[in-house]
């Protein structure tokens, strides 16, 4: 009996260290993952503590070794080819383990707040336009999805929780309607395999997403401390981007899609300087400065008279952060909003505009538009108001429609509705209301209904040319 204990013992022993030895990798790096093609691309895990570990990639064969720490954490990065697959990892630290079904092409990160999370299937009584379609044409191996469960945190994290799926009718429906539909047209157009990462949370502002880095300049913002008692929320600065954006930091990237801001028209002023911070930290942790970040500007929508014209000045800060954040571009929603719904509906011209401006700016495909019309500058003619724009130059049109968002002010900063016409120079304001005109706006308002675009359809911006 003693003995038979003994060779129990022996064999429990074995198996714990057996189990033990296995490498572990974080939730990111996993079976159907996409890894971003031709490049160099982070691989992280644990094993026994210092041991060898030995990496082994299909498509190439190639054998590469690095050591485990003491605490039994490994990094290495890979090179990867031109898009395919499936392919395999095996890695060793005296124990086998393999990751299967592995994509190469192109990976995007998707965050932000409610519409950017807001699936394909919708919300309750809050539906996606053409859901069904989308999740109709869903079956596509080559396209692959990680959601990162919702999480706060006080502290950095390296681990989180989720899996990549393989597209279908159901996994589809359960990822973001602004991200699938992004993957969905990407997938199509460049016919390689593509990623979409998805860490999103509803109602909640920048600063969550920010790391303590990128808040110093901030001080209003108050971080909380590791030893805070108190209640953590999702709208504390730091938690999420603690619990939902550092455990995928390094994985391989093309760029970040990026759709939030409704939580942040109380505070206006200071967004445009946020979005930079947490853009430039974001690429610095990547250690990847030319990572594009692609962002939807808030669309139109009936915010209460306590905050009127509130969002149109946070739109106007989201313009100016697409010229003022390198490699960055803003599509544009002014014509696709809900008066009393937060949620548009129409993702799917969002994903569009999106789609545009990766092909066009990151995929540099010749003869692709990526912008609508934006104001340059502005001429009085006595009574009346000439408006150049940028990205026009195959000129204006309103579909057919009276342009009815115009208005102009003179020295009393009073505004007054306009009426305005397309010109072969660009656009024509005037007001019978205002005969020494000195300022223009256009849609400058919480809610409207853009109807200004250029040639190639793609939507004006609100915009002033005041600073009152």
């Amino acid at each position: 009996m003693q003995r038979l204990k003994l060779i129990f013992l022996l064999i429990a022993v074995f198996s714990f260290q057996t189990a033990f030895c296995k490498v572990g990798f974080p939730s990111i790096i996993g079976d159907n993952m996409v890894l971003q093609q031709q490049s160099n691309v982070p691989l992280w895990g644990t094993a026994t503590d210092n041991a060898m570990v030995t990496i082994t990639t299909s498509w190439n064969k190639k054998i590469y070794k690095t050591k485990a720490g003491s605490n039994g954490k490994w990094n290495i990065s890979v090179s990867t080819p031109a898009a395919g697959g499936p392919f395999t990892i095996s890695f060793s630290d005296g124990q086998l383990s393999t990751l299967k079904n592995i994509l190469i092409g192109e990976v995007w990160l998707c965050s932000g707040q409610s519409n950017m999370e807001m699936p394909v299937k919708g919300f309750k009584n809050q539906p996606i336009l053409n859901s069904n379609d989308i999740a109709a044409s869903a079956e596509n191996p080559n396209i692959r999805m990680f959601i990162l469960e919702k999480k706060v945190s006080r502290i950095p994290l390296d681990s989180c929780k989720g899996s990549w799926t393989v597209s279908d009718g159901a996994t589809s429906k359960q990822f973001s309607a602004v991200g699938y539909q992004f993957a969905q047209m990407l997938q199509e157009k460049l016919k390689v395999p593509v990623g979409v990462i998805g860490t999103y949370w509803g109602g909640t502002p920048i600063q969550a997403w920010m790391d303590e880095s990128s808040l110093k300049s901030f001080p209003e913002m108050k971080i909380p401390l590791p030893a805070d008692t108190g209640r953590l929320t999702p709208n504390v600065p730091t938690s999420l981007y603690n619990g939902m954006i550092k455990p995928v930091i390094g994985f391989g990237l093309k760029g970040f899609l990026w759709y939030q801001g409704e939580s942040n028209v109380g505070i206006y002023p200071s967004y445009e300087r946020m979005m930079q911070s947490m853009v430039g930290e974001w690429r610095k942790l990547w250690k990847n400065d030319s990572l594009s970040f692609y962002y939807v500007q808030i669309a139109p929508y009936t915010y209460g008279a306590d905050t009127a014209r509130r969002s149109a000045f946070l739109r106007e800060t989201q313009l100016k952060a697409s010229t003022s954040i390198p490699n960055a571009g803003m599509a544009v929603a002014m014509d696709v909003g809900t008066q009393r719904g937060i949620h548009p509906p129409d993702k799917t011209t969002i994903s569009k505009r999106l789609l545009y401006l990766a092909l066009a700016k990151t995929y540099h495909k010749n003869g692709i538009a990526f912008s609508g019309p934006v104001y340059k500058s502005m001429k009085v003619d006595t009574s009346r108001v000439n408006i150049d724009f940028n990205f026009a130059e195959n000129g204006l049109t309103s579909f057919g429609k009276d342009l009815a968002n115009f208005e102009v002010a003179g020295a009393d900063k009073i505004f007054y509705p306009a009426t305005a016409r397309i010109t072969n120079a660009g656009i024509t304001v005037q007001s019978d209301s205002v005969k020494e005109p000195v300022a223009i706006r256009y849609a400058f308002k919480d809610w409207v209904i853009g109807d200004l675009y250029n040639n190639e359809g793609l939507p004006a911006s609100s915009f002033r040319t005041d600073d009152w």
